[in-house]
């Protein structure tokens, strides 16, 4: 294996900023070099927000015919050039050492085979952002689409960070590897390989979204009004029944913002006619509440281990984390149809679990794009749980090199979004 400089980018599905972490992979050693974070404004996640509700269920043909589609799409990728070329330059890092761009790009829609299959429906996935024009934007190679060959293999897709938890737990441990971020996921790494991985639920999209509506703010920076508030016991139970059909499906699964219900959470808020700071902090409480009850369904064979290790900015939150070590401390309140279930979760754990952040965690997302782009670069498998239980190796991403020209994009669009399947029977 070879030593590599890569940039990781990140923009999740809160939209709240772009990441870039340019990592070094020597070996078993990963080392971050800088990292940039800016944050998006207003007006592009509003942008963003609105694309997300017209291409839901629609196909890649019908999302390239919408009016505006091209124009976000072009503002979207050189804004990431923008914030590419400012870290290099701030840092004093020569483009020529870069190696390539991990690019995930923007997921707007995701309907995978765990959904899929139960609904009737065909599987598909959705990321906009074109690796050719962030290529030709910033004179780097770009390893972009990652999860569509997953699912085009019939695979979820995601969560895709189980094997670079597996690496980082060659540094810092083995443990139950937790992302808050708007959707929570973890993995369970145990003797340095990752047993299962799943999305658990709404993490920071009910907080976020609700603190836009009200406020002129991004999210509850510190917790300043979920720690004004108190928790609301019929809420908690009604978030549970919106969402039941997700959070009771079977691991491992994968969510989507779709899956969560705003709006329809946000009316039965109004009806309540609550106190705002009591919606906030019960927002933040089943945000933790979700992660813990995601863990009760582990199957028994699999040892949970005691390290509770944290990364991404939900978990900042200090009522997030606090509602979290709470629960695992048998402290925390229980909607009573889970008390048997919460009580068996925690006669699971050999001691009491320790819950700590990762020493990797600000840039954990990010620099899971280098990962899989050093994968890439080298054509080897991502192995993820469920592929490696299936017994099947898939290379994950696609390369775009800079020097397009003048030519039309062609990638604005990731290869697995709605209708893939008869473009594959086409060709």
């Amino acid at each position: 294996m070879t030593k590599y400089h890569i940039i990781g980018n990140m923009t999740g599905n809160s939209m709240d900023a772009i990441d870039l972490v340019l990592t070094e992979f020597d070996n078993d050693k990963i080392r971050d070099i800088c990292r940039s974070s800016r944050p998006y404004t207003k007006e592009m996640q509003n942008r963003m927000e609105e694309l997300r509700a017209q291409v839901f269920n629609k196909s890649g043909a019908e999302i390239e015919a919408l009016p505006d589609f091209a124009s976000l799409h072009d503002d979207y990728v050189r804004q990431i050039a923008e914030c590419v070329d400012e870290m290099l330059w701030q840092n004093g890092v020569d483009k020529t050492d870069i190696d390539a761009i991990g690019f995930h790009g923007k997921t707007l829609d995701h309907n995978p085979p765990s959904k899929a299959l139960a609904d009737g429906s065909e599987p598909y996935t959705l990321q906009i952002g074109s690796g050719q024009m962030l290529a030709d934007l910033t004179g780097i190679p770009v390893v972009y689409d990652f999860r569509s060959a997953l699912l085009m293999a019939g695979f979820d897709a995601a969560p895709l960070a189980p094997l670079h938890n597996a690496h980082i737990a060659m540094i810092e441990g083995d443990g139950c590897y937790y992302n808050g971020g708007n959707t929570s996921n973890f993995a369970v790494v145990n003797n340095g390989m990752a047993q299962i991985s799943a999305d658990a639920g709404p993490f920071n999209e009910y907080t976020d979204n609700y603190i836009r509506r009200h406020t002129a703010e991004l999210f509850d920076k510190d917790g300043q009004y979920g720690q004004a508030g108190n928790l609301d016991k019929e809420l908690l139970q009604g978030l549970f029944d919106i969402g039941r059909r997700y959070y009771e499906t079977p691991l491992p699964k994968s969510g989507d913002p779709a899956y969560y219900y705003k709006d329809k959470v946000f009316q039965y808020v109004a009806n309540k006619n609550m106190a705002w700071t009591d919606a906030v902090h019960t927002f933040e409480y089943f945000a933790a509440y979700i992660a813990v009850q995601a863990l009760t369904l582990l199957a028994q064979d699999i040892t949970i281990p005691p390290q509770m290790i944290l990364f991404g900015g939900g978990w900042k939150n200090p009522v997030v984390r606090q509602s979290f070590a709470d629960l695992l401390s048998g402290a925390g309140y229980v909607l009573p149809e889970h008390r048997k279930q919460f009580a068996g979760l925690l006669r699971r754990f050999a001691r009491p679990p320790v819950i700590r952040g990762s020493v990797f965690g600000d840039s954990m997302e990010a620099r899971l794009f280098a990962d899989m782009a050093r994968y890439k670069l080298e054509n080897r498998a991502w192995d993820l749980p469920e592929t490696l239980r299936a017994g099947k190796s898939i290379v994950c991403g696609r390369i775009a090199m800079p020097g397009r020209g003048s030519g039309p994009l062609t990638d604005r669009i990731n290869l697995a979004a709605k209708g893939w399947q008869r473009k594959t029977v086409q060709k």
